[in-house]
């Protein structure tokens, strides 16, 4: 799967790199929700997030938007896991997506973690719906 970079994303991954040291494995740009979303490689996290959270916050505020951090993962259902975080998130099930059916992502959170998945004005539940598009082909992203 071929994901396209905006030139404002390549330059953020650029800085995002040169200043926390982590891998960036994808940027977007969401301009509905004045953030960015940014794919860190799995296990760099702690680099990006950096001690106390500073790096990350450093950068937010030198580019003067939130940023959302999401951890790599090697398969759909640990991916939507991992981009519904810090939600507790207990399993995902990928549906068939048969013919002209959409892939669509069941990810079971605990009643009390909803809002937390969800996020403020449905912002988390988009950024997995965003990423997991992008990288996995899953049409959709649902909270069971």
């Amino acid at each position: 799967m071929t994901v396209t970079l905006s030139d404002e994303a390549r330059r953020i991954i650029a800085l995002f790199e040169d200043e926390s040291g982590a891998t960036v494995r994808d940027c977007v740009v969401d301009d509905e929700y004045g953030r960015l979303l940014v794919l860190v490689k799995a296990g760099e996290m702690g680099e990006a997030i950096g001690p106390g959270g500073r790096t990350v916050q450093r950068i937010a505020d030198r580019l003067d938007r939130e940023i959302k951090l999401v951890e790599d993962a090697p398969t759909a259902e640990d991916f939507v896991a991992s981009a519904l975080a810090p939600a507790a998130v207990y399993n995902v099930t990928i549906s068939d997506g048969a013919e002209d059916d959409p892939t669509v992502a069941y990810a079971e959170v605990a009643d009390e973690d909803r809002g937390v998945a969800i996020g403020e004005d449905g912002r988390n539940i988009a950024a997995a719906r965003t990423l997991a598009a992008r990288h996995f082909d899953v049409d959709d992203v649902e909270l069971t």
